[in-house]
């Protein structure tokens, strides 16, 4: 059905808004419980939001293109299965004692921006070099054509702590873009240092804006901390004892296809607890 001319500005403003608002905001999985005993059966959510605080992802299965579950020793592909219905379903089995890493993308998407309120977008995720080749290619004044995709994981630890000779917790799993952590969260003492690496197309990614999240434990909010990866795409940051962390980077390239969109970007997440603590 056709809207009536004064009736399509208003219409297309909210649908432009809703565009933005979509690729601005992080997606992330959050378990029920970080820390499950063997045997568990938990729903995984999926959020987008800001600061940690999310509601249901409104994408229909059609747009998931993985979500696999590594545990020691074992990878079970649940794609297929989250994608029978038009709403997703990423209920999953915990029975291996250990780390267990559940992976999660989506393909992409559209978003249109006008050009000043684009280049602010960009600032606010760190994306300097993407303002200075708009600059070179004389496209500052233009609207921001991004088409966005999304990359997630998550940590559950399934029974006791302890050693963890399989390492799940630090697989690269292939995403587009992804955080990986190098020692086990669930496994380090309060006040340890975590490192994560960023991976773009499974190499370093050297000078990313990573954001870090922390919500203790008792706290609705959650406290922000940035940083920059080194020149071996490494990040170093303390844990907090009781504590629940978001992980986050984007990375922007110009699209494969200009006739469709100038920009594509991928957004990462990676989420996870400390020993014992329940997802809130």
């Amino acid at each position: 059905m056709l809207l009536k001319p004064r009736l399509l500005f208003p219409a297309l403003l909210l649908l432009l808004m809703g565009a933005v608002t979509a690729v601005a905001q992080e997606l992330w999985l959050q378990p029920a419980r970080f820390w499950v005993a063997p045997g568990t059966s938990q729903h995984i959510r999926v959020l987008v939001g800001d600061n940690f605080a999310g509601a249901r992802w409104p994408g229909r299965s059609s747009r998931l293109t993985s979500f696999v579950q590594y545990a020691p020793g074992q990878t079970l592909d649940h794609t297929a299965a989250a994608r029978l219905a038009d709403t997703l379903a990423t209920t999953v089995m915990f029975v291996r004692p250990g780390v267990h890493l559940l992976a999660f993308s989506t393909t992409s998407n559209y978003a249109e921006l006008e050009a000043g309120k684009f280049t602010e977008y960009l600032r606010q995720q760190g994306l300097d070099y993407i303002i200075a080749l708009r600059e070179q290619r004389q496209q500052q004044l233009k609207p921001g054509r991004e088409m966005y995709r999304r990359c997630a994981k998550t940590l559950v630890q399934v029974g006791a702590g302890g050693p963890d000779t399989a390492r799940t917790y630090a697989r690269a799993v292939g995403h587009a873009l992804e955080l990986v952590p190098e020692q086990n969260p669930y496994a380090a003492k309060p006040g340890a240092s975590l490192t994560v690496l960023v991976l773009a197309a499974g190499q370093p990614q050297r000078g990313a804006l990573v954001q870090v999240r922390q919500r203790l434990p008792g706290q609705q909010t959650a406290q922000l901390f940035t940083f920059r990866s080194n020149q071996n795409g490494r990040v170093l940051f303390k844990l907090s004892a009781g504590a629940t962390y978001l992980v986050s980077t984007v990375r922007m390239e110009p699209a494969a296809d200009p006739q469709v969109a100038d920009w594509q970007s991928t957004w990462a997440t990676l989420t996870f607890g400390t020993a014992g603590i329940s997802a809130r």
